[in-house]
């Protein structure tokens, strides 16, 4: 890399946590109003403002977290009451929208009894269910669900009475197969003829439901985790390309055309070629890696032919130096902290040529193309 610099970039914590916020809302890359009251102070100066402009940023995305837990486990109440066939009484989910984060912690206090009394009423119409066909079906057999019946045990009522109680502890989430393995062990009950020999029963559906409860957990906690994942991934997505627009706003204040590279027509790679009308045979390119990296080099259009060339590549190479410590500034305002790693002087080595003379110029115009195909 000629004449090249690498900086390590940090965001600002305001900026992280308003993208998280922004995500949850849905709204566009823009900062969410109490962030940007944070990075106004920063710029500022104003540590105690800045340091309750981030408090109350920092509460108001956790309230939201909490909002989507609670939207997530009313949505998988209702699919599981829809397969069970059962009706469950659920509040509606809430659409955060512009509450205040005290309005939204008041939403999920309010909900979390209503989810758990919600939870435990399908947990007792599964075992109700299961009871009512060991205790009532016909001779001829259960449902498939449950396997095959016989006469009540001479404890009918005591048994059934335990059965649901037991009954009751299974997740109401639980696989088929697993609802299934345990209304077959709770099956066998109608074959008992002594209390020994129903609790011997008994004792094998505590076990059955054990089991399928472990499973549920790990279930729950595997959707935990890949929600976690995607949430990583859309946070540093977000991240990424609010650095690749503050570079771009940066430098475009400052006179330069910035165009974005796409490894496809829709896939941006991270890649910024930076030009000036006064640049014939010069740009810049620079590649953003995760938001934490940015790499930057200037190059030729066509080989340097005489001195006087060389000559030109030095003021250049000058001219963007000095342009690159101004886009600092700049964006030190927006939240993006950059510490350069390493840097090669104007004038040390010889300027590269760029590989594909107008391949920027070749990919805005299939980029162009791609977007009057879509309209």
């Amino acid at each position: 890399m000629s004449s090249g610099i690498e900086a390590e970039v940090v965001l600002d914590a305001a900026v992280v946590l308003s993208l998280g916020m922004n995500r949850v809302l849905g709204h566009g890359a823009g900062l969410a109003g109490r962030g940007a009251e944070a990075l106004a102070a920063l710029a500022e100066g104003r540590a105690e403002a800045r340091a309750a402009a981030l408090a109350e940023v920092e509460t108001h995305e956790r309230a939201l977290r909490e909002v989507v837990e609670r939207n997530a486990r009313i949505a998988a109440l209702a699919e599981t009451a829809a397969k069970i066939g059962a009706e469950a009484a659920l509040p509606e989910r809430l659409q955060p929208g512009e509450r205040s984060a005290a309005e939204l912690t008041a939403w999920c206090a309010a909900t979390d009894p209503l989810l758990d009394e919600a939870e435990r009423r399908l947990s007792e119409h599964l075992a109700a269910q299961v009871a009512t066909q060991i205790f009532t079906a016909p001779a001829e057999g259960l449902t498939a669900d449950t396997g095959k019946s016989a006469p009540p045990p001479p404890t009918g009522d005591d048994v059934r009475r335990n059965l649901e109680r037991i009954m009751a502890r299974l997740l109401p989430d639980a696989a088929e197969e697993e609802r299934r393995a345990v209304a077959e062990a709770a099956g066998l009950l109608a074959g008992t003829g002594t209390a020994e020999e129903a609790e011997d029963v008994l004792q094998e559906v505590r076990l059955r439901i054990q089991d399928a409860n472990r499973r549920v957990e790990e279930r729950r906690a595997e959707e935990r985790r890949r929600a976690a994942e995607r949430d990583a991934a859309e946070q540093a997505a977000a991240e990424r390309r609010y650095v690749l627009d503050s570079i771009t706003a940066a430098f475009e204040d400052m006179g330069y055309e910035v165009q974005a590279g796409f490894e496809t027509l829709t896939a941006d790679d991270g890649t910024l070629t930076l030009t000036k009308g006064a640049w014939p045979d010069h740009s810049v390119k620079m590649k953003v890696d995760d938001a934490a990296h940015v790499r930057a080099s200037m190059v030729r259009e066509r080989p340097a032919e005489s001195e006087d060339d060389r000559r030109v590549d030095v003021e250049r190479e000058r001219e963007w130096c000095e342009a690159f410590e101004a886009a600092r500034d700049r964006l030190r305002d927006a939240g993006i902290r950059s510490d350069v790693a390493w840097r090669l002087e104007p004038g040390v080595r010889e300027l590269p040529v760029a590989a594909r003379p107008g391949q920027t110029r070749g990919r805005a115009s299939q980029r162009e193309r791609h977007r009057e195909r879509h309209n």
